[in-house]
């Protein structure tokens, strides 16, 4: 079955592109030009993910992020239209998985499409499969975690915990790099080529939102360790 893609996004132009070329790679595709016709959609449809304007007129990209992601699991792809990566980072911290930058490459957005609905299937595939599935090697086991880097999934007592794609990136750099201190700079060289424009600012939201998924106390982190003036350090078992 077809996934569900919603376009959230006022620019007429802009939208009826999307949701063309979408249908044009076999998606089912709705779309909606504010917050109130994306709720109407949701109430009545299974929608796997959203492509969600930041710059809407009334309530914004980033509030609806924020709004959707206390209520549910679903994909979100932020498309901005500034260069201000401040509209990234707080995206970010609000629970968006990805973004992509206006004016984007049609062929791009499919790629990261493509890739949350795989990475959301993952995390929505029964315990039992995941049990049969031979990972060669490449699961990190820590704690009552076990991350298999090869598939994108962690999960702690056989519950998976999603991650986006920053998150993702940052727990593969740490995970190799067991009690080794990683800079900030050191994390960015190794996650930059993945994430777009990062910055140290990036980092510490990410590991912020690594600490409120996977520690019993956030703030008394014992997993993503702060060593100050130097950076951080991955102390999992």
């Amino acid at each position: 079955m077809s996934s569900h893609v919603l376009v959230v996004e006022d620019d007429v132009v802009t939208r009826s592109k999307l949701v063309g070329y979408f249908q044009k790679e076999g998606y089912k595709v709705s779309e909606a030009e504010d917050g109130q016709q994306m709720r109407e959609i949701l109430a009545s449809n299974h929608v796997d993910l959203i492509m969600l304007d930041v710059n809407l007129p009334g309530e914004d990209g980033l509030m609806l992020t924020r709004e959707l992601r206390s209520q549910s699991n679903i994909g979100i792809i932020l498309v901005t239209g500034r260069t201000d990566s401040i509209d990234k980072i707080v995206g970010l911290e609000m629970g968006a998985d990805d973004y992509v930058t206006k004016p984007f490459e049609l062929r791009e957005l499919l790629v990261r499409v493509k890739n949350l609905l795989w990475r959301i299937s993952l995390v929505n595939q029964p315990v039992e499969e995941k049990e049969h599935v031979d990972t060669s090697g490449n699961t990190v086991y820590f704690g009552d975690w076990v991350f298999d880097i090869q598939r994108r999934a962690l999960s702690r007592g056989g519950e998976p915990v999603k991650l986006t794609k920053a998150e993702y990136e940052l727990l593969v750099a740490l995970t190799t790099h067991t009690n080794k201190v990683l800079s900030r700079e050191r994390i960015l060289n190794l996650i930059s080529h993945r994430v777009d424009a990062p910055n140290d600012r990036t980092i510490d939201v990410l590991i912020r939102r690594l600490r409120s998924k996977m520690e019993y106390d956030p703030k008394n982190p014992q997993i993503f360790v702060t060593i100050h003036g130097e950076g951080y350090l991955f102390a999992g078992d």
